[in-house]
């Protein structure tokens, strides 16, 4: 197979936070049916991220969100990449926040079953090298939910 040309990337990832950022979204569109995270600010020390909610989650909702991403690192669960013609891609995955010059061949990433997403970011192989996943503060405005967090290896 020739190697897929893609779109270049301007970061560097932490890769234990940005795959924990995929639970995280996955997570939050299993729970909520939300879109998947509208901003986010993925880091070493610390991250955010922001979803369209209809109403602010209770206590016990982000309590569920930090255990269930906690659980799915702890199934040891492998992350693989493939490369799909876009067309393909948007039969597995929201593509809506493509840019506009992506490329025709996507890098999908999968974290076992539980998520699927196009990503040109770095990531680890398996979710054991993930840590714990933390939530250290919440709000909500105006239908934003600002979810901080960070990842305690």
């Amino acid at each position: 197979m020739e190697t897929p040309v893609l779109n270049a990337h301007n970061k560097s990832e932490y890769e234990p936070a940005h795959s924990a950022e995929h639970l995280l979204n996955a997570t939050m569109v299993k729970m909520f049916g939300c879109p998947r995270s509208r901003n986010a600010h993925v880091e070493k020390k610390k991250s955010k991220c922001d979803y369209i909610l209809d109403a602010e989650p209770t206590a016990e909702q982000v309590a569920e969100i930090e255990a269930k991403i906690n659980e799915v690192i702890a199934q040891n669960l492998d992350v693989t990449i493939e490369f799909l013609h876009r067309e393909q891609a948007a039969s597995i995955v929201d593509l809506s926040k493509l840019p506009e010059d992506a490329s025709e061949t996507l890098r999908i990433v999968r974290i076992g079953d539980y998520d699927a997403c196009a990503c040109i970011g770095a990531h680890v192989q398996n979710t054991s090298e993930i840590g714990t996943f933390k939530i250290i503060s919440h709000s909500y405005e105006n239908g934003i939910w600002r979810l901080r967090w960070k990842v305690i290896k």
